[in-house]
C-alpha cells in the first residue's frame, strides 16, 4: 500500500471542487468595506493638504481594492495544490526582490520598496512571507516529521536565517519579527520537538540583536525603544507620533467622535492613513466600534483556522494555517504599535492601511484560504503516492 503523503504530481489547474467558505467570505468583504471606509475618513485632510487632492489616497486604493477581489475570487477557484509547484519559484523570486531593494532609493533611510516607474511601490516582504508559508508548508507536507530532527530542521532554520538577514539589512524589524513568528509557529504545528525549539530562540534573538548592531542600526533601534518607553522625553521628536496616536485613542471616548470628525487627522498624527489608521479608528468610532472591529479580525481569524483544521490534506492545513497566523501577527503588531504596548515598527493593518499593493496581496492569500475551504477532508480521504 502507498505511503498516505501528500504529493504535488496532480492536475494542478483543475477547478476547485465545492463551496467556499462563505462565513470567512463575507467577514473579509466586511473587513475591505469598513476599511475602504475608513482610509478615506483618515486620509482626506492630509491628502488634501500635501497634494492638493483629497481623494487621492482612496481613489488609489479602490484601483487595486477592484482587481483585487476579481484576483481573489479567481484564486478561490483554483486547485491550491498548484503551490506545491510553485514553492521554489517563489521561494527564488522574493529573494532576488529582497536584493533589488538595495539598489532603489531609500525613504527614511529603509531600503524596503521597489518603484514601478511613477505608479506606485510595493513591498518585497509581502511576497517573501507569503513565499515562506508555501515552502514551509510544502516541506512539511511531503517530508512528515522532518522538524523533528535537527537535521531534517536545518533546511528550514537556514531558509529563515537568509530572511531575516536581508529584511534585517532593509531595515525591516516588523517584517522579521513577523517572518520569525510565523515560521516558529508553523514548526510546532508541524511537531517541532520543544527542546529545539527551546535552542532556537536562545540562539536565534542573541544572533539577531548582534546582526542588528553589526549592521550599524542599533542606534535606530535603542531610538525606539526610548521613544516606547518614555515617549513624553522628546515629545516634539521621536514621541509625537506616539503621542498622538494616544490622544486620539483617548479622544475616542466610548462612543467616538463620529466618522469623519477625527481631530488628530488635521496634520497633527503623521500618516494617518498608514500604520496608525487605528487611532483614527479608535478616536471616531470609540471604544465600542473599534471593539467591533477587533471581533471582525477575530473571527477572521477564527475562521482561517477552521479551515486549516478542515482542509482535505497537510498541504492545505499547513498552509491556511501560516497565512492566518501571518494575518494574525499583523494585525497584533499593527494595534500593540498603535497602543504604544510594543516599539514602533513599520507595519499597517490588512484591509484598512493604504497600500495597494499589500492590499491585493492580502486579498490574494484570502482566496488561497478559501480555495482550501473548498476542499475539505472526507470521512476516507483518498491514497495520495509521492
Amino acid at each position: 500500500m502507498a505511503k498516505k503523503t501528500d504529493s504535488p504530481r496532480r492536475k494542478l489547474m483543475q477547478p476547485a471542487p465545492g463551496r467556499m467558505d462563505m462565513v470567512f467570505f463575507l467577514v473579509t468583504m466586511m473587513l475591505l468595506v469598513i476599511g475602504l471606509v475608513m482610509l478615506f475618513s483618515a486620509s482626506y485632510a492630509n491628502a488634501y493638504y500635501l497634494l492638493g487632492d483629497s481623494f487621492n489616497y482612496i481613489r488609489k486604493q479602490l484601483i487595486f481594492a477592484v482587481p483585487g477581489v476579481v484576483a481573489m475570487l479567481v484564486i478561490s477557484r483554483i486547485d491550491y495544490h498548484i503551490f506545491h509547484r510553485l514553492a521554489y519559484p517563489l521561494i527564488g523570486i522574493s529573494l532576488v526582490l529582497l536584493v533589488v531593494v538595495f539598489f532603489m532609493e531609500p525613504i527614511n533611510d529603509a531600503h524596503r520598496w521597489i518603484y514601478i516607474g511613477n505608479l506606485t511601490t510595493f513591498q518585497p516582504s509581502e511576497i517573501a512571507k507569503f513565499a515562506l508559508v508555501v515552502l514551509y508548508a510544502h516541506w512539511m507536507s511531503i517530508n512528515p516529521g522532518s522538524v523533528r530532527t535537527l537535521p531534517g530542521l536545518a533546511p528550514y532554520g537556514c531558509v529563515l536565517g537568509v530572511f531575516a538577514l536581508l529584511l534585517i539589512a532593509e531595515p525591516h524589524l516588523s517584517a522579521t519579527v513577523i517572518v520569525a513568528g510565523m515560521a516558529v509557529i508553523m514548526l510546532i504545528l508541524g511537531g517541532l520537538n520543544l527542546k529545539w525549539l527551546g535552542g532556537l530562540i536562545a540562539g536565534g534573538v542573541p544572533a539577531g540583536l548582534l546582526l542588528i548592531f553589526i549592521m550599524g542600526k542599533w542606534d535606530r533601534l535603542m531610538g525606539r525603544v526610548t521613544s516606547w518607553l518614555n515617549p513624553g522625553a522628546d515629545a516634539r521628536g521621536d514621541g509625537w507620533q506616539t503621542l498622538q496616536s494616544l490622544y486620539s485613542i483617548g479622544s475616542g471616548g466610548l462612543m467616538g467622535t463620529g466618522i469623519g470628525n477625527s481631530r488628530q487627522k488635521y496634520l497633527f498624527l503623521p500618516e494617518p492613513q498608514n500604520d496608525y489608521i487605528f487611532a483614527i479608528i479608535c478616536e471616531e468610532l470609540g471604544f465600542i466600534g473599534a471593539t467591533l472591529i477587533l471581533l471582525l479580525f477575530a473571527l477572521f481569524i477564527w475562521r482561517g483556522f477552521v479551515i486549516g483544521a478542515r482542509a482535505r490534506d497537510r498541504f492545505g492545513s499547513f498552509l491556511a494555517l501560516g497565512l492566518t497566523v501571518q494575518l494574525a501577527l499583523q494585525v497584533l503588531l499593527n494595534i500593540a504599535v498603535v497602543t504604544n504596548t510594543i516599539p514602533a515598527t513599520g507595519i499597517g493593518l490588512p484591509f484598512f492601511s493604504y497600500g495597494g499593493t499589500s492590499l491585493m496581496m492580502v486579498l490574494g492569500q484570502v482566496g488561497v484560504l478559501l480555495s482550501i475551504s473548498r476542499q475539505p477532508k472526507t470521512e476516507e480521504p483518498e491514497e495520495e503516492t509521492p
